[in-house]
C-alpha cells in the first residue's frame, strides 16, 4: 500500500501523541531525530567534496528548531554550515540548539532588517536547507521572511526543504497561496518530510525523503500511515518520484 499523506490536523494529533505520556518523547528528542535526517538527507545528496557549504536558514518555530540540529550534525559530517535566521526564536529550547550549534563555532548571521548579510551568505554558498515555515504557516508572508524568501527563490541554488517547502499550503500546495507581493513560491529540488509527508505535496516533482525514524510502530498502524521500511541505520528513506 502507498504511503499515507496526512493532513495539518493529523499530523498535530501525531505529535501530541508522541508526546503525550503514550508516546512520552520530549519536543527535544523529536527535533533531534528530525533534524539529523535533515543533514543525512543533504548529506546524501550534496556531497561535501562539491556542496561543501551550507546556509541553513532557519524560523523561530519547531522548524528552525530542526533546522539548528541539522546545522550541527552537517558540522558534524564535514560540511560548512552557517545559519541565518530572520527572527530568531525565543523559546528556552530554541535558545539551547542555537548555543549548541555557537559551541561548534557554526557562523551565525545577526538578524536585522538589510538583506545585505544574506545576499553575501547566498553568494558564498553551494545549497540552502529551508527551515523557515512549518505546516502550521499561514500566509502572507510577513517581514523580515518576504524579503528572505525573495533572495533564496532567485539565489539559484540548489534547495532541501524541511517537511514541506516555506510558504506552501499544508492542505493544497504551492496552488493558490497569497504570500504577498512580489514573494515568489519556494521550488526546492529534495523534500525531507518528517513523520508522514503532507498532502500539500503530493506533487512535488523533486528527490523525496521520509525522515524522522521515530513513529512506533503501533501509532503507525493505528493511523494507517503505511510508512517503508528504513534500511539499516538510516534515518531516512526515497520515496517513489511523482511523475508529472
Amino acid at each position: 500500500m502507498s504511503i499515507r499523506y496526512i493532513s495539518s490536523k493529523l499530523a498535530q494529533q501525531i505529535d501530541e501523541q508522541l508526546m503525550n505520556a503514550s508516546g512520552a518523547f520530549s519536543l527535544d528528542q523529536l527535533m533531534e531525530l528530525a533534524g539529523l535526517a535533515c543533514a543525512q538527507a543533504v548529506a546524501k545528496v550534496y556531497n561535501k567534496g562539491k556542496y561543501n557549504r551550507v546556509l541553513v536558514c532557519c524560523g523561530p518555530g519547531n522548524q528552525g528548531g530542526d533546522g539548528l540540529v541539522a546545522a550541527r550534525h552537517l558540522g558534524m559530517f564535514g560540511y560548512k554550515p552557517t545559519i541565518y535566521m530572520p527572527k530568531p526564536g525565543s523559546k528556552d529550547h530554541y535558545k539551547r540548539l542555537q548555543t549548541q550549534c555557537e559551541n561548534m563555532s557554526i557562523p551565525i548571521l545577526p538578524p536585522s532588517s538589510s538583506t545585505d548579510a544574506l545576499s553575501h551568505a547566498l553568494n558564498s554558498s553551494d545549497v540552502i536547507l529551508d527551515a523557515i515555515f512549518g505546516f502550521s504557516f499561514k500566509g502572507p508572508v510577513r517581514p523580515p521572511f518576504d524579503a528572505a524568501l525573495k533572495l533564496i527563490a532567485r539565489s539559484g541554488l540548489p534547495i532541501v526543504s524541511v517537511d514541506i517547502p516555506s510558504g506552501w499550503d499544508v492542505e493544497t500546495g504551492k496552488e493558490g497561496l497569497e504570500l504577498g507581493e512580489g514573494v515568489p513560491v519556494l521550488e526546492p529540488d529534495v523534500l525531507v518530510s518528517l513523520t508522514s509527508p503532507k498532502e500539500g505535496v503530493r506533487e512535488f516533482g523533486g528527490r523525496h525523503f521520509l525522515g524522522g525514524r521515530f513513529v512506533p510502530r503501533s501509532m503507525a498502524e493505528k493511523y494507517e500511515l503505511n510508512l517503508p521500511e528504513y534500511a539499516g541505520h538510516e534515518q531516512i528513506v526515497e520515496l517513489p518520484r511523482v511523475k508529472l
